[in-house]
């Protein structure tokens, strides 16, 4: 007789390496919540405020890449253990900090474990699970990002909101220690352990167009994203007219959006890549376009700002399995790289919100510029098809089957 087939269980690394992400996700997005508080108190305007996104993205592009690469001879497991002590020192820095530039020197300092924890984890995730689920064991990670921003940031605001926004740190501090507990506890020694390759040879795989066309693409896409989200509580009250105390359940939205749209986005990436990151991109475009127009009903905002983090949270696993896949040789800096190009984008997204908002049209207007730039993405996507499709033929023509 025969036996039925059994899926295949998700192995409980995995779900250590998602929590690790959800203290992440939740430092790096709570203070979006934040934002009338912290410039409030620190007395400095909302897009100076704002600009402590762009630092913390900043701090990720640029520590992803020499932390990954000043790691690569230890073990994977002991990285990531580290990386979560540095963000966990980060954020009671943050804290602490008494005016504006140590907070910003603080959330520099968290975010130099960003990239690297993400870049080496999703190495590590993909290698917990077969070859046809990886681009699912990547979007089971980043879940711990999309329950951050559903659970983590929320209650970050309501907490900023009712006993100020240090207290938001303290409990970010918190989540740190757990998460450098379970990561120590459950993630195997030794696994996905391999003898790095040299500098130079990595870099010529991350040179190779296709994986420069990627990391184009996130930077381009997720500007997008949060030349919006940034804004996002300003936006609320100040254009929608929500309360302050609307806030919070309203993030709750965008979080259960983003659940949905990074697993439908790991399911899409594994059937067909390509296709996934035109369709998703393209989404997402046409979100933040039509969003443009709903901004002054209460109802059909709070529909568009689930449907925003469907659409941006779907990107997700196809951008980052395609440059897993274009840079073979050099996986874990290529994958800390797109980390710190979804973290540009965000500066850049902060920064173009910011311009807009101080020197442009005002916070209305920042959801059509935002589709503007995704379409840029979406339009670099399509120049990476073509460049595949011409690639192809000439690759045949010069390995010729025996």
């Amino acid at each position: 007789m025969a036996i039925p087939a059994t899926k295949p269980r998700t192995p409980l690394a995995l779900y250590a390496l998602t929590v690790g992400a959800f203290g992440i996700g939740t430092t790096e997005f709570v203070i979006m919540g934040l934002l009338l508080q912290v410039a409030a108190d620190l007395h400095v305007s909302i897009a100076a405020a704002g600009l402590l996104i762009s630092g913390y993205a900043l701090g990720v592009f640029v520590g992803a890449p020499l932390l990954t690469v000043a790691t690569s001879r230890m073990p994977r497991k002991a990285v990531l253990v580290a990386l979560m002590a540095i963000f966990t020192l980060g954020n009671l820095a943050c804290a602490l900090a008494p005016n504006y530039p140590l907070l910003m020197l603080a959330r520099v300092i968290t975010s130099l474990a960003h990239g690297t924890f993400f870049g080496v984890g999703a190495v590590v995730a993909t290698g917990l699970v077969p070859a046809d689920r990886r681009a699912s064991a990547i979007s089971i990670m980043f879940t711990g990002l999309t329950v951050a921003t559903l659970l983590g940031v929320p209650a970050g605001a309501w907490l900023g909101l009712h006993f100020g926004w240090r207290a938001t740190f303290w409990a970010v501090s918190a989540i740190g220690v757990i998460a450098t507990l379970v990561i120590a506890t459950l993630v195997p020694a030794g696994h996905g352990d391999s003898m790095p390759i040299a500098v130079r040879e990595e870099l010529k795989a991350i040179a190779r167009p296709p994986v420069l066309l990627g990391l184009l693409m996130t930077v381009l896409g997720f500007a997008g994203v949060f030349t919006v989200y940034t804004y996002i509580q300003p936006i609320l009250t100040q254009v929608s007219g929500f309360g302050e105390s609307a806030v919070s359940p309203i993030l709750l939205v965008f979080g259960v959006g983003m659940i949905a749209g990074n697993l439908l986005g790991g399911r899409l990436a594994d059937r067909r890549l390509m296709p996934a990151l035109l369709l998703t991109l393209a989404t997402l475009a046409v979100v933040l376009g039509v969003m443009s127009f709903v901004l002054h009903s209460q109802m059909l905002t709070v529909i568009f700002v689930g449907l925003l983090g469907v659409a941006a949270f779907a990107t997700v696993p196809p951008l980052q399995l395609w440059v897993l896949h274009k840079a073979e040789g050099a996986q874990s800096l290529a994958s800390s790289l797109n980390i710190g190009a979804f973290n540009l984008g965000n500066a850049l997204g902060a920064w173009l919100g910011g311009v807009v908002i101080m020197h442009g049209p005002g916070l209305g207007a920042v959801t059509w510029v935002a589709a503007l730039v995704t379409v840029s993405g979406l339009t670099v996507a399509l120049c990476s098809l073509r460049l595949e499709r011409t690639r192809q033929p000439l690759l045949t023509a010069a390995c010729p089957q025996a």
